[in-house]
This record gives C-alpha cells, structure tokens and sequence, in this order.
C-alpha cells in the first residue's frame, strides 16, 4: 500500500516544464477577460434582476457572499477584467492568480445562481485554483518543476472527471433512457444544424450516438496510460468530439477547451520571442535594390 501511495503522489506531481506553466497561464487568463467581454457578458444584466430570484449555489450559500445588485456586479466585472489581463502577463503570479480566481469564482456564481449551471467551466475553475501556487514562469523555460506537474495533473484530472460527471448526471436525471431514448433526437430537432438534420429520419442511429457518447465519456482517462503519438491521438479526439458536437447542435465548450490545453507542449508556444522577431523583422532596413 505504502508503495503504491508512494507511486501516485510521484505520477501526481511529476515534473513538467515552467514554461508550460507560463503559456497555459497566459492563455487561461486571456480567456478569462474574453469570457466577460464576449460569452458571459449577460452576466451583468442580473444586476437588474430582483434579489428574490437569487437561489444562490452550495458555496454561495456556505459563504456570506451578498446578493448581487447593480454596484456588485458592475465592480466584479470591472476589477475581474483587469486583474485577468495583468495576470496574463505573468507578473505578481500568486497575488494575481488569487485575486482572479476568487472573482471568477463569484462571477460563475452570480452567472449560475438563477437556474441553468453550465458544467463545462469546473475543470476552469481548478485550474485557476491551482496556477497561483506554482508561482514565478517563464514562457520557454524548460526546467522542470513539481510544482508545475501538479497544477497541470490537477487540471487534467479535472478534465477527465468533467466527462465522468457528465455521464453520471446524464444517468442520475435521466437514468438507462437518456441511452434508449429520443435525447440526441430531441437535440437535433430543437437546436440541430443542416449537417445533422437528415439523421432523425435514420432509425436507430442517434441511440447508437448516444451510446457512444457515453462510452467515450467513460474511456476518457485511458489518456493517462498513453504515450506518444498515441497520446496525442487521444487529445485530438476529445477536441474532435467537441467539434462535432458544436457541428451538429452548436453547442461550445469553450472553457473546457481552454482547460485540455494542459495536456499539450504549450512550452513550445513563445509569444515574446516571436513578437520580438516580429518586430525586429518590421524595423529592419530594406536590402538595397540591385543595380
């Protein structure tokens, strides 16, 4: 047993590279000032909404959180944009990292506390939790830190607990149905592109699509046993399966896409150097023309 523990908490916080921290930072938090700005910008509107609609999540009612009224939100929105944005750059990396995910936290809070609890912004959510601790990153470094795999370790497997919660939400509220039943027919009918429309008139294929929706789901931590191409292999299908899925019934799963970049080299991705030489290339002198 003792061995064993030994061996996980070694997988846990293997070593990855600081430079990966430092992109995946960058692109977390500049996902986060575009989440206001651009996917969650009707957040604001409940600032007009009555306090008695306010049916506050299980943190929201743990924590002595206010309701939200118009000078709340228009302040959370104001400071969470700016915080993200200079968290993006990777300066005061704890300070900033926490500021920006206790904001975010209540943003998602005020967003989710009406009804409709989107469940593609939790492995987000973690991310955001655990970034602050690596702390100082440079984009490129590739040192190795195990403070560095367990942030990335702990967003992954929160990537992969997001498929498994999904399938057992999809059981608990719909129980064996949602697999046999008429819930992809349903989609399609309502919400389905002209890619898709055709197959509710093939008997029995959007029950085979359900069925492999959920199998996939279910073999998504197979990723943590691969290696190689084939490991890349296994995250090009998950963003391929979001791809279809936003092909057939538009729906995005942005957030969560930004998460599963944690399982990339994003320590190849070096956007200082290459503004740098982008720059070098704009302000060199033109060669002289021949003759």
């Amino acid at each position: 047993m003792t061995a064993a523990v030994r061996a996980l908490g070694r997988w846990f916080t293997s070593p990855m590279p600081l430079g990966r921290i430092a992109a995946f930072r960058t692109l977390v938090y500049l996902f986060v000032a575009a989440d206001l700005v651009l996917f969650t910008p009707w957040v604001r509107l409940h600032a007009d909404v009555p306090g008695t609609l306010y049916q506050p999540l299980l943190i929201g009612r743990l924590l002595p959180l206010p309701t939200p009224g118009h000078l709340l939100i228009t302040a959370l929105f104001w400071v969470l944009l700016a915080a993200a944005l200079l968290a993006a750059t990777g300066r005061a990396p704890r300070l900033l990292g926490w500021l920006v995910f206790a904001l975010y936290l209540e943003w998602m809070l005020v967003a989710m506390s009406y009804g409709k609890v989107d469940h593609d912004r939790f492995d987000l959510l973690v991310a955001l939790a655990v970034l602050p601790t690596v702390g100082a990153a440079r984009h490129g470094d590739p040192t190795r830190s195990e403070r560095a795999g367990w942030a990335l370790r702990c967003t992954q497997l929160a990537v992969v607990a997001t498929y498994f919660l999904s399938s057992w939400a999809k059981f608990r509220f719909g129980g064996l149905e949602w697999l046999t039943g008429a819930t992809m027919t349903r989609a399609v009918l309502r919400r389905g592109t002209e890619l898709v429309e055709w197959s509710t008139h093939v008997p029995h294929l959007l029950v085979v699509v359900q069925f492999l929706i959920v199998a996939f789901e279910l073999t998504t931590p197979v990723v943590f046993l691969l290696r190689g191409r084939w490991y890349y292999l296994q995250v090009a299908l998950m963003y391929a399966f979001h791809l279809m899925v936003f092909a057939a019934v538009t729906i995005s799963f942005v957030p969560h896409l930004i998460a599963m970049t944690s399982f990339l080299p994003l320590e190849r991705v070096r956007p200082v150097r290459w503004a740098a030489r982008l720059l070098r290339r704009g302000t060199d002198p033109a060669p002289p023309l021949p003759g």
